[in-house]
């Protein structure tokens, strides 16, 4: 009954404190918000990257050929990311997570998007063709964009913890990933609303993007696109 009663007094304790909230400008991490009701609002956009079809990539092919898979977009994924001031937030599986804040967080989280693009359709993919001329495997992959305000708080326990991150553009963003990889990127219609021409129209004038009508989430207008933005 020990651990019962710890859980109980815990859940408890969760439900009925007060929370400690305050307004951050810069991306936390775990040392800057404590465990329990302590929070950190943020204005941010959230970027996920996912591979497509893991599933049959590790059902059907050797585990080491899939780890190199999950390896090469990850990385790839991670050093556009980077390169571009987002923060890794965390890798899940086959996808990663990314934040990015300040004036233009929107455009440059669409351009990175594009980029992984570029970096699946002209690096990672050509590298398997070259490394494994028999392979039937295509890599396929989606990136889900949203911005909103969100609630950083920690969650677990003493040893073992991890950030939550709370709002709109978390949880959209995510769902995004997991649509038609014939459109790779997809971003929301507030994304698509702050971004800079550059980002929506190319050089010779045709449109970088699509609206379509997500009926899964109350026929919200969002935006796809099969444009990849050179590294």
């Amino acid at each position: 009954m020990a651990l019962n009663d710890d859980l109980e007094e815990e859940v408890s304790e969760i439900f009925s404190s007060q929370w400690t909230t305050r307004d951050g400008k810069v991306v936390p991490d775990e040392n800057s918000i404590n465990l329990g009701n302590d929070g950190i609002f943020l204005d941010a956009t959230v970027l996920y990257a996912d591979l497509s079809d893991s599933t049959h990539l590790v059902d059907a092919y050797h585990s080491e050929f899939a780890a190199e898979v999950y390896n090469a977009f990850l990385r790839c994924s991670a050093k556009i990311i980077r390169a571009h001031g987002g923060s890794i937030t965390a890798y899940d599986g086959d996808r990663i997570m990314a934040i990015f804040i300040g004036g233009y967080k929107n455009t440059t989280a669409a351009k990175v998007g594009l980029k992984i693009n570029y970096a699946c359709e002209k690096i990672i993919k050509p590298a398997i063709r070259l490394q494994y001329p028999d392979t039937d495997y295509t890599l396929h992959h989606v990136v889900g964009i949203d911005t909103s305000k969100l609630l950083v708080s920690k969650t677990g326990i003493w040893g073992a913890n991890d950030l939550l991150w709370m709002g709109k553009a978390s949880n959209h963003a995510a769902k995004l990933s997991s649509l038609d990889h014939d459109y790779p990127t997809w971003i929301t219609e507030a994304v698509y609303n702050c971004l800079n021409n550059e980002c929506k129209i190319s050089p010779d004038g045709r449109p970088m993007w699509e609206a379509r009508t997500w009926r899964a989430m109350k026929n919200a207008t969002i935006y796809r696109s099969n444009w990849r933005w050179k590294i």
